[in-house]
């Protein structure tokens, strides 16, 4: 999917995005995929906003929260979560998938992989264990070549 303008409820047009990276390409799985193409049968659109009321009118995102927080009742799923916490949800579940905060800051339009990391830090994999057996490869690596660089030229080490 696309993501090339921005709606701003305010003004009630469409604007550019607040920078670069708001021009984005999100991959969306097949599991949602099959979900949009039927919207997209639904709707008829072949061009415009996939998401608004029509292919030129965007949706309210007011009303989007309303008529999911009813949904979520109804499944007993109260509370339930909105738009914006759908974006979490999406970039959580794309670290526990696996893939790699640069690409994720791009998919979810930061302008800065450091907003990603502040943000969704907290939830990448770290291994503590194998950072420190890291560490202890490269330090012995270190190690032998300064003892090696000790050895006068022509002897060779054991002697």
């Amino acid at each position: 999917m696309r993501v090339e303008r921005a709606w701003d409820e305010k003004s009630g047009v469409l604007v550019e995005p607040k920078s670069r990276a708001g021009r984005r390409s999100v991959p969306i799985p097949a599991v949602l995929r099959d979900y949009l193409d039927e919207h997209k049968l639904r709707t008829g659109r072949d061009e415009g906003l996939v998401f608004g009321r029509t292919a030129t009118a965007p949706f309210i995102s007011s009303n989007v929260w309303r008529r999911a927080q009813t949904d979520w009742k109804r499944k007993k799923l109260d509370p339930g979560i909105g738009l914006h916490e759908c974006r979490h949800t999406f970039a959580s579940l794309m670290i526990a998938a696996g893939v790699n905060a640069k690409a994720l800051s791009s998919y979810i339009g930061h302008a800065s992989v450091t907003i990603t990391y502040d943000r969704y830090g907290h939830l990448m994999p770290g291994n503590e264990d194998e950072a420190a057996a890291l560490l202890d490869a490269y330090l012995e690596r270190a190690n032998t070549a300064a003892r090696l660089a000790q050895v006068p030229a022509g002897q060779s080490v054991g002697q």
